[in-house]
Protein backbone atom coordinates (compact mmCIF):
# COMPACT_ATOMS: atom_id res chain seq x y z
CA UNK A 1 0.00 0.00 0.00
CA UNK A 2 1.12 2.89 -0.92
CA UNK A 3 1.96 6.43 1.52
CA UNK A 4 -1.00 8.24 -0.79
CA UNK A 5 -3.49 5.46 0.47
CA UNK A 6 -2.54 5.25 3.90
CA UNK A 7 -2.75 8.91 4.73
CA UNK A 8 -6.18 9.08 3.14
CA UNK A 9 -7.33 5.80 4.67
CA UNK A 10 -5.69 6.91 8.56
CA UNK A 11 -7.71 10.51 8.01
CA UNK A 12 -10.77 9.00 6.71
CA UNK A 13 -10.43 6.48 9.87
CA UNK A 14 -10.27 9.50 12.54
CA UNK A 15 -12.40 11.28 10.80
CA UNK A 16 -10.19 14.27 9.97
CA UNK A 17 -11.18 16.33 6.95
CA UNK A 18 -7.82 17.42 4.83
CA UNK A 19 -8.34 21.01 6.72
CA UNK A 20 -8.25 19.37 9.76
CA UNK A 21 -4.53 17.80 9.04
CA UNK A 22 -3.43 21.21 7.06
CA UNK A 23 -3.78 23.71 10.32
CA UNK A 24 -3.03 20.98 12.41
CA UNK A 25 0.92 20.55 10.40
CA UNK A 26 1.27 24.16 9.38
CA UNK A 27 0.90 23.62 5.82
CA UNK A 28 -1.86 24.76 3.19
CA UNK A 29 -4.94 22.33 2.46
CA UNK A 30 -3.26 22.27 -1.01
CA UNK A 31 -0.46 20.60 0.37
CA UNK A 32 -2.57 17.50 1.76
CA UNK A 33 -4.33 17.56 -1.07
CA UNK A 34 -1.29 17.14 -2.86
CA UNK A 35 0.42 14.39 -1.04
CA UNK A 36 -3.25 12.29 -1.09
CA UNK A 37 -3.05 12.09 -4.83
CA UNK A 38 0.54 11.41 -5.17
CA UNK A 39 1.66 14.48 -6.62
CA UNK A 40 3.99 15.47 -4.12
CA UNK A 41 5.58 13.77 -1.16
CA UNK A 42 5.81 15.23 2.58
CA UNK A 43 9.31 16.62 4.19
CA UNK A 44 11.00 14.42 6.96
CA UNK A 45 9.53 16.28 9.82
CA UNK A 46 6.10 16.20 8.20
CA UNK A 47 5.92 12.74 8.25
CA UNK A 48 6.99 11.85 11.47
CA UNK A 49 4.27 15.00 12.52
CA UNK A 50 1.62 12.98 10.90
CA UNK A 51 2.81 9.50 12.63
CA UNK A 52 2.35 11.47 15.50
CA UNK A 53 -0.85 12.55 14.91
CA UNK A 54 -1.64 9.43 13.63
CA UNK A 55 -0.28 7.29 16.31
CA UNK A 56 1.16 4.71 13.87
CA UNK A 57 4.90 4.66 12.77
CA UNK A 58 6.86 5.97 9.97
CA UNK A 59 7.38 2.87 8.58
CA UNK A 60 3.64 2.10 8.63
CA UNK A 61 2.73 5.51 6.87
CA UNK A 62 5.66 4.79 4.20
CA UNK A 63 4.47 1.25 3.44
CA UNK A 64 7.51 -0.50 5.06
CA UNK A 65 5.46 -1.93 7.78
CA UNK A 66 2.29 -3.44 7.97
CA UNK A 67 2.24 -2.94 11.45
CA UNK A 68 1.06 0.43 12.52
CA UNK A 69 1.96 0.70 16.45
CA UNK A 70 4.89 2.14 17.13
CA UNK A 71 7.74 0.49 19.21
CA UNK A 72 8.88 2.26 22.68
CA UNK A 73 12.68 1.17 22.63
CA UNK A 74 14.86 1.94 26.06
Amino acid sequence: MKFRDRLVGLRKQKGYNQNYIAIYMGVSQVSISNWERGLKEPNFQSLIDLANLFGVSCDFLLGVSDKAETEEKL
